[in-house]
């Protein structure tokens, strides 16, 4: 400590030379590789893969916004979920019409067969009017809400949770139909 002022930090090796950074690179390899082999190695990666998806899964549960797959985080899908869950929306309902309108086309009736085709394009109809009305309130809510964030896909991420029926829904839904946003 001849011409510096500074102490050293007393962990500091001192009393060899700097080795060079092959060696200290070997070294570090070495040292962080040595206590387990190749099959450790991989049974502790599939055990840190299944608690990380056991915690997601949890998340998709409750909600928990740190542990959500990318495609639910942020607060822009947050709120592009509780405004399709805050409301009811008849494609939520297609699959069970889908069921009740397959066994009616299936009836050796022309006239019970004519409604079922009927139903079916009134139903897809009422979707489509479904979806393009709310895409444009969402899009448009978005916009006020979040001017500064990326909303990009966002609406279409909506649009295919109202294709789920509700119970269905992951993250499950965080709001009862009728709250606001």
């Amino acid at each position: 400590m001849t011409g510096s002022t500074q102490t050293r930090h007393p962990e500091a090796p001192k009393g060899r030379p700097t080795p060079k950074r092959s060696v200290a690179q070997s070294q570090r390899r070495s040292v962080a590789n040595t206590t387990m082999s190749r099959k450790e190695a991989s049974k502790r990666q599939r055990e840190e893969r299944r608690a990380a998806l056991e915690r997601q899964r949890q998340a998709l549960a409750s909600g928990d916004e740190r542990y959500l797959p990318a495609r639910d985080k942020g607060p822009v899908r947050r709120f592009a979920r509780d405004f399709v869950d805050s409301r009811f929306h008849i494609a939520e309902w297609f699959l069970p019409m889908a069921v009740v309108i397959l066994v009616l086309s299936m009836v050796q009736v022309a006239q019970l067969q004519n409604i079922a085709l009927l139903l079916w394009l009134v139903v897809i109809v009422m979707i489509v009017l479904d979806s393009v009305v709310t895409g444009f309130r969402l899009k448009k809510t978005l916009a006020e809400r979040f001017p500064d964030e990326n909303r990009r896909g966002a609406v279409a991420y909506a649009l295919m949770r109202t294709l789920q029926m509700r119970r269905l829904r992951l993250p499950k839904p965080q709001v009862k139909r009728g709250e606001r946003p």
